[in-house]
């Protein structure tokens, strides 16, 4: 079986502002690719951490079957979230250990049930540190909000 590999950016223009999100998908037999695929999308008026968690939730909810796989992101508020903060947020009725209410409730929720269908490992890494395919990802994200960024 193949391993199956997502990377998954967001970009914001002002935050709130116009913003993307961007998804590479690989499915690899080792070192070498057996198919691609790209994801992009964006909204007129979002912020970076939004577009973060639209992109995992895009790599997630895409795959027509469960599947092993392994996301890759930048953004150490979607892997802490999913990995850490996320269980305390369900069993405390989706509000921080401050007892207000966690911020961008509604993809947190579609995210834990776009996960729950599939094996995940989640990874972080630095971003624009030179990471080819969080390099792409990141294009993808800035592809995704250029509809929606004002003509100057």
């Amino acid at each position: 079986m193949p391993d199956l590999n997502a990377w998954t950016d967001g970009a914001c223009s002002g935050n709130p502002g116009p913003g993307g999100w961007g998804v590479l998908l690989r499915a690899m037999d080792g070192d070498a690719v057996i198919k691609e695929r790209t994801l992009k999308g964006g909204e007129p008026e979002t912020t970076n951490n939004r577009m973060e968690l639209m992109a995992a939730i895009s790599a997630l909810e895409i795959l027509e079957r469960p599947s092993e796989l392994t996301i890759t992101t930048d953004s150490s508020y979607v892997k802490d979230g999913v990995t850490k903060w996320i269980f305390g947020w369900k069993k405390n009725g989706w509000k921080t250990a401050a007892k207000k209410p966690v911020k961008n409730e509604d993809l947190w929720k579609r995210l834990d049930a776009a996960q729950a269908r599939h094996q995940v490992i989640w990874k972080w890494i630095k971003g624009h540190a030179g990471h080819a395919e969080n390099e792409r990802a990141d294009e993808l994200a800035r592809e995704g909000m250029a509809p929606f960024k004002k003509k100057r």
